[in-house]
């Protein structure tokens, strides 16, 4: 009778489980509790956010071959439908070079008849499509899988943006008119450097400054304490340009929505092409997907939060079907104006929904209000924020960290520069995989298991006095067991977030067989947000050549010599003395 009912109940729990985690990603609930908590910052942050989005939304609606009224509309639905339903807090959603870049890949062969003009339906009923299959992946439950991403590879993506955007704002910073890819910024170096346009120095040189130097102003006059170095570059930057009525580049230049332009338009996706439509929107939905988790990846690493990957790609979902109604290219969480986001003081979705609504505003006549902005000054925040997204957990230490997760480091980060992230991220991926294949196979049989254990499991004896005093305390212990890599380290973060609450945690690393730079971050992350927890950390039983790898990545400079203990029991002894 057991068996029978086991055979009915498993499917239908199933089920619900699954329209659980469906009803989850769908409410946006989550996200609109937390819009009143960081008003001021956001709001001023989304105004930022919406300036320096402007420009590149105008630039990648021209790449993709559909008018630059695409790009904004797709940095307009991606704020405010990506910021309702996203998973990551401080995510910016929008148009980026990636995804204008693939439209622009398949517009070619969606013309209409013989006039050798894009065929606007095919184009967004295929954004449409790609909506759905990024709901159908979150559903799935497959976006989580981001997590397994290597550090090396996260940490050589993060550089290789940071590159791109330092390079591809040479142009501007200089006066010119800015290159469409790197390639062309080498090509076409010479021609820079003859043309240089003195006058565009007298803007960026001075914000550059300012940005760079802000802290210190705001040392000294407590009243700029408030007020972001972005938007002090951009009034310091306008006003010059105004003042000294320079003939340089300015966003207005390239606004030309005219009045007699049609702005708004409804797109309703020819579901009978699908067959035509399938494979592209499919190469779509895959590159928004890399592209968008791999921006939160960063994200968090620069915030200390988690996002949820699954919501990321269900609210990119619904903003890539809004997208294709509404005219708009391809959206994705976009690295650039993420890092902005938080460097100017994001907490909340908010920030991105305010980005969405000013350039809404933009679109529909207060375009004047940014026309003026010379191309120089946001060059100038845009050099700054390709300079904050370098990782500098890795840089420090890049010629001390293991061989294979610099090798991996170096590929990444070149081919994010001279090819595409999609490839880059492919390529470190495989290498990490074949690298570390004997430990995943291992991971996969089970063979080794992260395990909370409880004070009476330790291997040593305790008095009954003792037990008495410790139980005050509450102690856990989290015992970490095989290899420590980027396969092993969601299992320890999982374990950890549903260990029972305590004082005092105790990582044992007796069993630990090999480690490497993402398994030791994942674990010095663990240990910071615990003891923003006020919880007090501990880690023992750590083998020597462990030790020696710690060393040199600074783990044990970063989470405190005292923390690292030889053994369970010397820490135990320690916490009955500080009882005393």
């Amino acid at each position: 009778m057991k068996l029978i009912s086991n055979i009915f109940l498993t499917p239908i729990n199933s089920i619900f489980k699954f329209a659980n985690n469906t009803a989850q990603n769908i409410n946006p609930w989550k996200n609109i509790v937390l819009l009143n908590s960081n008003i001021k910052g956001d709001v001023l942050s989304g105004i930022m956010v919406a300036i320096i989005a402007l420009p590149l939304a105008l630039a990648f609606g021209e790449i993709s071959q559909l008018g630059p009224e695409a790009g904004i509309w797709s940095a307009i639905v991606g704020g405010i439908i990506g910021g309702l339903f996203g998973g990551c807090l401080v995510g910016v959603s929008g148009p980026t070079a990636p995804m204008a870049s693939q439209i622009a890949a398949f517009m070619g062969a969606f013309i209409i008849g013989t006039t050798n003009q894009p065929d606007l339906v095919a184009a967004f009923s295929i954004i449409f499509l790609s909506g759905i299959i990024l709901i159908i992946i979150s559903m799935l439950r497959i976006s989580r899988f981001i997590h397994y991403i290597p550090y090396s590879v996260v940490a050589g993506f993060m550089c290789g943006i940071g590159i791109i955007i330092l390079l591809t704002q040479i142009n501007p910073f200089l006066g010119l008119e800015s290159q469409k890819n790197i390639h062309e910024v080498f090509i076409n170096f010479r021609y820079t450097v003859q043309n240089i346009n003195f006058e565009a120095l007298y803007v960026a040189i001075p914000c550059l400054l300012i940005l760079f130097s802000w802290n210190i102003f705001k040392s000294l006059f407590k009243s700029l304490i408030n007020i972001p170095s972005p938007l002090a570059a951009l009034i310091l930057g306008t006003g010059i340009a105004y003042l000294m009525n320079l003939n340089i580049p300015y966003i207005g230049d390239k606004m030309n929505l005219g009045s007699n332009s049609n702005i708004f338009s409804i797109y309703l996706p020819d579901l009978s092409r699908i067959s035509e439509f399938i494979v592209p929107a499919l190469a779509l939905a895959g590159l928004a997907i890399i592209d968008s988790l791999l921006s939160c990846k960063v994200a968090d690493n620069l915030t200390g939060l988690r996002h949820n990957s699954d919501r990321e790609a269900f609210g990119q979902g619904m903003a890539n079907m809004a997208a294709g109604l509404f005219g708009g290219i391809s959206t994705a969480t976009a690295t650039t104006q993420t890092v902005g986001n938080i460097e100017f003081g994001a907490k909340t979705p908010l920030s991105t929904i305010v980005k969405g609504l000013t350039l809404l505003g933009v679109l529909f006549g207060l375009g004047n209000f940014v026309s003026a902005i010379p191309n120089a000054c946001l060059a100038a925040i845009l050099f700054k924020l390709g300079v904050d997204i370098l990782d500098y957990r890795i840089i420090p230490v890049l010629r001390k960290i293991p061989k294979s997760d610099l090798f991996i480091f170096i590929i990444v980060l070149f081919v994010t520069v001279y090819k595409n992230l999609m490839f880059a991220v492919a390529i470190g991926v495989a290498i990490s995989m074949i690298k570390s294949l004997p430990d995943l196979i291992s991971i996969l049989k089970s063979k080794f298991n992260h395990k909370a254990i409880s004070l009476v499991d330790m291997d040593f004896n305790l008095d009954k006095k003792q037990v008495e005093k410790l139980s005050s305390v509450k102690i856990s212990f989290l015992q970490l067991h095989g290899p420590l890599f980027f396969g092993s380290t969601e299992s320890m973060i999982k374990i950890y977030s549903n260990m029972k609450k305590y004082n005092v945690l105790i990582i044992d690393m007796s069993k630990v067989t090999m480690v490497d730079l993402s398994g030791l971050y994942a674990l010095e992350d663990l240990i910071k947000n615990a003891r923003l927890s006020k919880i007090e950390v501990f880690v023992s039983n750590t083998k020597n050549h462990v030790i020696n790898i710690m060393n040199k990545i600074d783990f044990i400079k970063n989470i405190g010599k005292d923390s690292l203990q030889n053994s369970n029991k010397t820490i135990i002894n320690k916490i009955l003395k500080d009882k005393k």
